[in-house]
């Protein structure tokens, strides 16, 4: 096996290397780029759990022939001048995060009692580009020995922070010199995620006519997962039930739903656009909708909830529907983020720019 080796630079100081990683998205919103990002999603046997050989067969003979098309005018309906929204918001919140850390060492080093650890940050997709591979081999160059690999999934999912833990783990097999790793498994009931969700609902009805009811809508998973020990559907009860608290609603107020249900098989319940259709029947005029579980607006926000289950509600008899935005690139996101980095690199020492020079110094006078 040939390994990996980047150029360490032993005589530079470290840097503790966060790498942040969601989902993904295709490269441009055209058939051909689709169905690269869809081909490479559907094939990881953590979000397809059934035999690969009789799913390679539907994926090649079924999916991929028709499926692609079919979403080129969603995605269309989504792009903005920067690209993706899921990748350009990614970008921003980094970019952010490195600003707000960054300034944080620039306070530091004003303190003498506390160090100035330096930060460096990468983006990466577990689909698509950036790719995750590239993005730890950035963190390399940056002379980060150590690294917090930050899935921004708050509920936990074999589908998809262990799909990441896979991809990290893969690449690593191929490096001689192997970081220090941490990973964060889940943050569905940290406190400053949960006030963040809940100020952006209660700042959106202070702008906005409040909804007889908040629906809470997760993206969906095949029931079997639940029943084989998945953790994510009882992480998005808790998830809502804390922002509820929050917000100080009763039961009657506020509801859990699954979106982005596919194929035949039975998926975690109720249904998102299930759900709508029978409140606008039974005679609730007005929702609002929020999805917790995404960090980031993506096609399942911006098509799905915004437009497509808008139409459900409003053609079964609802009168105001109203999507609440992911956090995206918030201050207040940034900031519950950037409190999950501090916990997660707690006790974490690097060598600083200051440690390196004194070191360097002092040889200078042991040869003299």
């Amino acid at each position: 096996m040939k390994f990996h080796a980047e150029e360490f630079k032993h005589d530079q100081p470290e840097k503790i290397g966060v790498l942040l990683v969601n989902l993904g998205s295709p490269d441009a919103p055209d058939s051909a780029s689709i169905r690269r990002f869809l081909k490479e999603f559907l094939s990881d046997q953590r979000v397809i759990e059934i035999p690969q050989i009789f799913w390679q067969l539907i994926l090649n003979l079924v999916i991929l022939p028709f499926r692609p098309r079919k979403l080129v005018p969603l995605y269309q309906s989504i792009w903005t001048p920067e690209g993706s929204p899921l990748v350009s918001i990614a970008e921003k919140q980094k970019n952010k995060l490195a600003e707000f850390f960054l300034n944080k060492k620039s306070l530091n080093i004003e303190n003498s009692e506390k160090k100035d650890t330096e930060f460096s940050f990468a983006l990466a997709m577990r689909y698509g580009k950036p790719d995750i591979r590239s993005a730890l081999r950035q963190l390399t160059r940056d002379n980060a020995h150590k690294i917090l690999v930050f899935p921004t999934y708050a509920q936990y999912s074999g589908t998809t922070t262990a799909s990441i833990f896979d991809a990290v783990s893969s690449e690593l097999q191929q490096w001689r010199w192997i970081p220090e790793l941490r990973f964060i498994n889940n943050f569905h009931d940290d406190d400053p995620y949960i006030q963040a969700l809940a100020n952006s609902v209660l700042a959106y009805w202070q702008s906005h006519k409040k909804g007889q009811k908040l629906i809470m809508s997760f993206h969906g998973l095949p029931k079997r997962n639940l029943l084989n020990g998945d953790p994510y559907y009882c992480q998005c009860h808790t998830t809502a039930r804390l922002v509820a608290e929050k917000l100080n609603l009763d039961e009657s107020q506020w509801l859990v739903t699954f979106q982005s249900r596919f194929g035949k098989a039975e998926w975690l319940k109720p249904y998102t656009s299930q759900t709508l259709e029978e409140l606008a029947e039974q005679g609730v005029h007005s929702v609002d909708v929020i999805c917790p579980g995404f960090s980031i607006d993506c096609l399942e926000t911006l098509e799905e909830i915004a437009v497509e289950n808008r139409d459900v509600f409003l053609n079964a008899g609802g009168q105001e529907y109203q999507y609440i935005p992911a956090l995206n690139d918030s201050e207040e996101n940034i900031t519950a983020m950037a409190s999950l980095i501090e916990q997660h690199t707690q006790g974490w020492e690097v060598i600083t720019e200051a440690e390196q020079l004194q070191s360097r110094e002092k040889r200078k006078e042991e040869k003299k």
